[in-house]
């Protein structure tokens, strides 16, 4: 004896309107959630640095650069210059000290390039040994 109904057996579904509702609330979600930056300008605030200050050694350079694009080499201020000028300078300021150590202290705000002039007129005078000098961070 079959007691069932004879109607057709239907197969169960998966409601997929619950679904899609979950995964738009979820898309939504997201998209008001999400940062999206744009990178136009790096905004570098330098030289900062964590270190102990090391005492003067007799066998230095100091080359000093402004925001300007001045340059001062051990104190004497000699204005703008090209590297070739630079180099020049140098030359006349490493005669007396063989081994020296060529010190940049460049303002947080100069040119990359400046910095970069004081690097090829060391390379063509010979001096290998640079440096940078930079402030120490205060409270640390």
């Amino acid at each position: 004896m079959n007691f069932r109904n004879p109607q057709a057996h239907e197969e169960p579904e998966i409601n997929l309107i619950a679904f899609i509702d979950v995964l738009l609330v979820i898309l939504i979600f997201l998209m008001l959630t999400t940062t999206y930056s744009r990178f136009n300008e790096l905004q570098l605030n330098l030289p900062l640095a964590n270190a102990e200050q090391l005492p003067t050694r007799p066998q230095e350079i100091t080359v000093s650069l402004d925001t300007a694009g001045n340059f001062a080499i051990d104190g004497v201020v000699i204005g703008s210059a090209n590297p070739a000028q630079l180099a020049g300078h140098l030359r006349r300021a490493a005669a007396n000290k063989p081994d020296a150590v060529l010190i940049i202290s460049a303002d947080g705000m100069a040119s990359h390039q400046s910095v970069v002039s004081v690097m090829e007129a060391a390379r063509n005078v010979g001096l290998a040994r640079v440096t940078f000098a930079t402030q120490t961070i205060s409270g640390s």
